[in-house]
Order: C-alpha cells, then sequence, then structure tokens
C-alpha cells in the first residue's frame, strides 16, 4: 500500500507539472523563458545513518521535480525551437559538507543541465543553471537555527562577508535568460559570495 501511494503521488507531481506548463502556453501563447527553482534540506547526519525514506523525499524534490519541469518545458519549447530555460541548483553540487551527503547527492541538477544544454542548443534553447551559496532564505535561517555552529563556520568562509539576498539570485537568473547570456551554454553559474572560487 505504501509502494502504490507513493507511484500515486509521483503520478500526480507529474500531471500537475503538465498542467502548469500547458496552462501557462495557454494562457500567454508561447512558453519563452522557465525558472526551475525547489528544493529542501535534509537534516545533518552520517551518511550510514541516512534513510532511504528522506533520500528518496530529497531526491524527488531537489532533482526529480527540476527533471519533470525541464521535460514539459522542452515539449513547447522544441515545437518553436526557442526558449531558456534556467534550473536552480546548489554550490552543494561542488564542495562537500559533513552529514549533508543526501542533499549534495541530489545536485545532479548540474549534470542534467549539461547534457540537456548539449541536445537542445542547435534547437535554438539554451539551458543552463545557477548555483546559489549561502543566501537569506527561510530555509537557512532555520539551518543557523537548528546548527549554529557549523552555519559559523560556513559564514567564515564567506569572503564578501554576508549572507546573498534573495534579490542577486534573481538577478542573475534574469540575466541568463536576456540576449545578453546569448551564448551561455550548459553553465553552471556560481552566485555565492565567492564561496567556491578558493
Amino acid at each position: 500500500l505504501e509502494l502504490d501511494l507513493a507511484e500515486t503521488d509521483r503520478a500526480k507531481a507529474e500531471a500537475q507539472v503538465k498542467a502548469m506548463v500547458e496552462q501557462t502556453v495557454s494562457t500567454f501563447g508561447r512558453l519563452d523563458a522557465a525558472f526551475n527553482n525547489a528544493g529542501v534540506q535534509s537534516p545533518a547526519v552520517e551518511t550510514a545513518d541516512a534513510t532511504s525514506e528522506e533520500f528518496n523525499r530529497v531526491n524527488a524534490i531537489n532533482l526529480k521535480s527540476v527533471w519533470l519541469c525541464m521535460k514539459y518545458e522542452l515539449l513547447q519549447m522544441r515545437k518553436r525551437e526557442s526558449g531558456v530555460i534556467v534550473s536552480n541548483s546548489s554550490i552543494g553540487g561542488l564542495i562537500g559538507l559533513p552529514g549533508r551527503a543526501i542533499c549534495h547527492a541530489t545536485h545532479g541538477v548540474i549534470g542534467l543541465t549539461k547534457s540537456a544544454a548539449l541536445e537542445y542548443a542547435v534547437r535554438g534553447i539554451r539551458i543552463n543553471a545557477i548555483r546559489p551559496g549561502v543566501i537569506d532564505t527561510l530555509m537557512v535561517a532555520a539551518m543557523i537555527a537548528e546548527e549554529p555552529d557549523t552555519m559559523e563556520e560556513i559564514l567564515k568562509e564567506q569572503p564578501i562577508g554576508r549572507l546573498g539576498k534573495t534579490e542577486e539570485v534573481a538577478s542573475a537568473v534574469l540575466w541568463l535568460c536576456s540576449p545578453g547570456a546569448g551564448f551561455i551554454i550548459g553553465h553552471a553559474l556560481a552566485v555565492d559570495g565567492g564561496y567556491t572560487a578558493h
């Protein structure tokens, strides 16, 4: 029964994504740009102590949802042979942190982005990703509250000396969607205050 329920939830999620994209095209006539932005954090735990349930939960949100959105966006964009997709990943795709293996494993978003970008570049569709660092969001506020020592160490390694702002992430996404980024294909842009530069 539990497996059947999980299958039902997965089918429902895919139907919702399909309907969302189709409603967008029905309302506006076409889909020019899309930002796939979904993500959750997993409690810090040693890899050997993590559960399959938690792995599946985080993977479904952080990776599968991005793939589902990209799939249905591409079905629309390839009809017109134009469009831009930007997906949200994380610096977790480039760095390791103890206790974060499950969350960091889902940053296959970067590999998904690069492979899909190569498939569709010649068809007029640009696909890229962003890799935000430590951004001032509710999720980061909860992490700071739950793990103050860990977060203090992470913040010490922010060369810019502060948390990122959501507006700064939005600006990077808008630039990647603009003609000014017309020659950018399959790139995962760091928006991290220099965190991954050292």
